[in-house]
């Protein structure tokens, strides 16, 4: 099978703490920034699979909770597992050891060989040797479940002044896809572990990345699956048509994705990342009602009932 040709892209700004300093910038920006090392005097920069793995209810009992199977941004809702944390984190262990930096859908070599400003096509092959349905943590309000955890972040570096944020943890193996969506908040993405290649699209892109009239709270999914292009040539038309950035994020780097910044991502590592989204009181009341109203509309069966990304139960009816 062909690969697809894709949208054209450029490699996002890069930068550090000090140079933002020294220039007086600092978030919210209005592009996507990736802070190079930004977060490597964090204590949580030290986490590693082993360490989460010890982590136990407060009565002894083994630590379990919900994992995603398969993709919700693309297609029918799967159900969500509810199983042992231990056993699955020890399983991403062995594979840390065997990376494969030279790879991904812009290997490191290639990328070397580009010129600064210089637009590119990704490689949409190497998504094709991708597995279905495999196995990711992703959400975990681990710092909720374990509030000790958070002396492990200087969450101060991220947002200046006063914000209300949510933390989640993403936590899964090599080749696992985050599909096609935006955020309304503002989003801090923090590499713990491993490395990830995202792909990011402004808003003003929104005409060629196929909304989706599938429900998430918060989010707007695209009907674009990354791991299928191949096999939605109407959604590939548009897609081709985007112009994107690309990022590889390593760990101790941190990630700003403005909001509704379309963004997808690709684990190339097994990986431990933190998602940090943080809300002024203005965006809390405006933006953070109106996805609260939407989702009380929702649950009276009222707004897009019947596909979202919360009732599979319902979905199969």
């Amino acid at each position: 099978m062909t690969a697809p040709l894709g949208p054209r892209f450029q490699l996002i700004e890069e930068t550090t703490w000090e140079a933002l300093a020294r220039d007086g910038r600092q978030a919210p920006f209005e592009r996507p920034v990736l802070v190079k090392g930004g977060l490597r005097h964090w204590p949580a920069a030290q986490w590693s699979f082993e360490s989460l793995a010890r982590l136990q209810n407060a009565d002894g009992r083994q630590l379990t909770t919900k994992f995603t199977d398969g993709l919700v941004e693309q297609g029918l809702t799967q159900g969500r597992p509810y199983l042992p944390v231990e056993p699955y984190l020890r399983e991403l262990m062995p594979a840390e050891q065997a990376p494969e930096l030279d790879t991904g859908l812009l290997p490191l070599s290639r990328r070397r060989q580009l010129a600064p400003g210089e637009s590119f096509h990704l490689d949409w092959a190497y998504m094709q040797s991708f597995q279905a349905n495999r196995l990711y943590l992703a959400q975990w309000d681990i710092l909720k479940q374990f509030p000790q955890l958070r002396r492990d972040f200087d969450l101060g570096d991220l947002w200046p002044g006063r914000r209300w944020t949510w933390e989640f943890v993403f936590i899964g193996p090599a080749r696992t896809v985050t599909g096609l969506h935006n955020d309304f908040p503002h989003n801090w993405f923090c590499q713990l572990r491993g490395v990830k290649e995202f792909i990011l699209f402004p808003p003003d892109q929104s005409p060629h990345l196929c909304p989706a009239q599938k429900y998430d709270w918060g989010a707007t999914l695209s009907d674009i699956n990354i791991s299928r292009l191949p096999e939605q040539p109407h959604e590939l038309a548009q897609f081709e048509q985007a112009s994107g950035l690309y990022a590889r994020v390593e760990a101790g780097d941190a990630l700003f994705i403005p909001k509704r910044t379309w963004h997808s991502v690709v684990s190339l590592l097994p990986s431990i990342s933190l998602g940090v989204f943080g809300l002024t009181a203005s965006e809390v009341l405006t933006g953070g009602a109106w996805a609260t109203w939407l989702d009380t509309l929702h649950h009276l069966h009222l707004y897009r009932w019947g596909n979202c990304t919360c009732h599979r139960a319902l979905q199969m009816r």
